[in-house]
């Protein structure tokens, strides 16, 4: 039986006997295209929440409470996600969570009331609260595999999808009705899927574990640093409270406060969005050259300085640059530090990690209204600052933590470097050899940062 990479990941190339393998390149275009593919799902459900709104007679009351449906579906799937994943394999649940979310992307368009379209969108966001933490896993998978980081630049293939759904729906509003797009949208979901499921499929090493055994996953039951799981995604959704604040209330801001015109408001959030694809798609070059915990901590500074600069000024031109350098700053910290929580716990800490993430981008607009409400906008926008700079001291802590190393593996392996200033996978030598140098400078040259 291989022995684990990471905790509930195999070491690459060992497969199932009579399985091939897909190779490096083609697993990882398979993973960026799941990534995609969530993101044009649900780029397209958004595209047409208006429309599904008149159809179901929903008002902004209800419309919310269904909007509450959605997240509270996501967030219920994601835990049960990293079970199944220790169960089924990464490869296999992320197939079938696509598939799923694209056959469920039809459903608030045969809603005809409120109470089907909250029940749509309950299994909607299930099902992408699944692709969520299923896509997740294998991208930490793969980038076990290759020795350098790639969920930043998966992140940015789902900002992709998202951004070319939003537009195809757009269009498609203009000349077809809800249902007959989203069944297109499912189709085409489900298409794509059957390309990319089976690649997906044969990157799991193993056959399906069962019982106690896939509880334990494939770390031989190591448990997980659960406490630093939970700080990674504090990290992750205290960054995701700046997304998700600024996505729904810095148009309004900027029309409110600094009297901007519509375009030039909506200019504000296509600047951030614009600019956090364009830094995760430069994360791993950033990573090679900083490192990550320089990153994290400075990517969290960045936009707190961005916030502050947005909401300080009368200006509107100084307004949109603060725009810009929020969505640089936080473009990297959530996939990095959802790939650390794989890195440490495998796919339980992706569902983790990701779970308490999310919190942050969902919870984050009610919060920002609320404050605004009693404080003014300008001030509860100011909190994004603040949590900015939580999440850079939460990095800190998390690379001072006390450490417990985990049993070494026989034979060799591969384990990424975490937080620290090179980002490549340090190839380990069978244990007899490294035995003959000594054990404790065998870990002190490994530089492992396994956090318990």
């Amino acid at each position: 039986m291989p022995r684990s990479v990471l905790p509930g990941f195999l070491v690459p190339g060992s497969t199932p006997p009579g399985s091939t393998p897909p190779t490096l390149s083609r697993l990882s275009a398979a993973v960026a295209v799941l990534f995609a593919l969530d993101g044009f799902l649900f780029g397209s459900w958004a595209a047409r929440v208006p429309d599904v709104s008149t159809a179901t007679g929903a008002g902004h009351t209800a419309l919310g409470v269904a909007l509450l449906c959605l997240s509270l579906g996501a967030l219920a799937c994601m835990q049960v996600t990293g079970v199944v994943c220790a169960r089924l394999g990464t490869g296999r649940t992320a197939a079938l969570a696509g598939a799923a979310a694209s056959a469920c992307a039809v459903l608030p368009g045969l809603a005809t009331g409120v109470p089907g379209l909250c029940a749509g969108l309950l299994l909607f966001g299930a099902a992408t609260g699944a692709v969520n933490v299923a896509a997740n896993s294998v991208g930490v998978q793969v980038e076990a595999q290759v020795g350098r980081p790639l969920l930043s630049g998966l992140h940015a293939a789902f900002s992709g999808g998202g951004l070319l759904g939003a537009l195809v729906g757009g269009l498609a509003s203009t000349v077809a009705g809800v249902l007959p797009h989203l069944a297109a949208v499912a189709v085409l979901g489900l298409a794509v899927l059957a390309w990319a499921g089976p690649v997906l499929v044969a990157a799991d090493p193993v056959a399906p574990a069962s019982g106690r055994a896939a509880h334990r996953g494939a770390g031989g039951g190591a448990p997980r640093p659960t406490a630093v799981l939970v700080v990674l995604g504090a990290v992750a959704g205290a960054t995701a409270y700046g997304e998700g604040a600024l996505s729904d209330w810095g148009a309004l801001y900027l029309r409110e406060q600094l009297s901007a015109a519509p375009a030039l408001a909506a200019a504000g959030y296509a600047g951030f969005s614009s600019a956090m694809a364009v830094g995760r798609l430069a994360g791993g070059r950033l990573v090679a050259a900083v490192g990550e915990r320089r990153l994290l901590v400075g990517g969290a500074l960045l936009a707190a300085v961005g916030v502050l600069t947005a909401v300080g000024t009368t200006a509107l031109p100084v307004a949109l640059g603060g725009f810009v350098l929020v969505g640089l700053g936080l473009a990297n910290v959530f996939p990095l530090a959802i790939a650390r929580a794989g890195a440490l716990g495998g796919p339980g800490g992706v569902a983790l990690a990701t779970t308490v993430g999310y919190t942050g981008l969902l919870g984050g607009p009610p919060v920002i209204g609320f404050l605004a409400q009693h404080a003014g906008l300008p001030t509860a926008l100011a909190t994004v600052a603040l949590l900015a700079v939580l999440a850079a001291v939460l990095v800190l802590g998390v690379e001072g933590s006390a450490l417990r190393r985990p049993s070494l593996p026989r034979a060799g392996w591969a384990q990424p470097v975490l937080f620290g200033r090179r980002p490549v996978a340090v190839v380990l030598q069978p244990a007899a050899t490294r035995v003959r140098r000594g054990t404790g400078s065998y870990l002190r040259d490994l530089r492992l940062l396994e956090v318990g």
